[in-house]
């Protein structure tokens, strides 16, 4: 499904990153990525998603290259196949939950019968996810655990290929950081969405297939 083939990512300010690096990833599976902080875990995600681009090598999904995308093919290549959750649900507070999760569909400028489907998938999720009481709420009426669980809501939205998931319980104590990685795996196992996930976390990355360590720029 995903190819990653030799990629190198150097900063300014934290010279080189990723050295050389690889992946293969199969559709339906679930992958964690482990490593200490600043071993390159985030910026291999957001290569992932299309939001950095490496230096040299080469990215596949489903066979066609990806890695030398415009901005535009790449926003569309993202909205299309890629749901994101970060360690900070990142809902705008002057938006309800409902209205937070639903602006991926807005986007994506949708027929009125796609987005009705769209809308009835949304609706759906909310309920495997315990959200749906939450709809009307602004962000700072709920909790940080139901915030991210709009989050997922919001990145599925879309029916993505892809879900990553960026130290997605980093900020969650542990029962909330439990739901939310059996929400994942659920999604993961259910709706056949291939999930690679960065994480600190022995336990949640326990639950996945596959997991592997970032160290040194390379995955082992």
């Amino acid at each position: 499904m995903l190819a990653i083939k030799n990629i190198s990512k150097s900063f300014p300010q934290r010279g080189l990153v990723l050295n050389n690096l690889s992946l293969n990833v199969n559709e339906g599976e679930s992958i964690a990525i482990m490593g200490p902080s600043g071993s390159g875990k985030t910026t291999l995600m957001n290569i992932i998603g299309l939001l950095d681009k490496p230096d040299r090598g080469e990215i596949t999904f489903r066979g066609a290259s990806i890695a030398s995308f415009s901005d535009n093919e790449s926003a569309v290549y993202r909205n299309r196949n890629v749901g994101f959750v970060f360690q900070d649900h990142l809902l705008l507070p002057h938006l309800t939950v409902m209205e937070n999760i639903l602006l991926p569909l807005l986007a994506a400028k949708y027929s009125k019968d796609e987005l009705a489907v769209r809308e009835h998938n949304v609706n759906e999720l909310m309920k495997k996810t315990g959200i749906t009481d939450l709809a009307d709420k602004y962000p700072f009426r709920i909790s940080g655990g139901e915030a991210q669980r709009v989050a997922l809501v919001r990145a599925l939205a879309n029916n993505p290929s892809i879900l990553l998931a960026d130290e997605p319980t980093g900020s969650l104590d542990s029962k909330n950081a439990d739901v939310l990685g059996e929400l994942l795996i659920e999604m993961n196992r259910e709706l056949g969405i291939t999930l690679i996930l960065a994480t600190h976390s022995a336990d949640l990355a326990s639950k996945m297939s596959k997991i592997l360590q970032l160290e040194e720029g390379k995955l082992n």
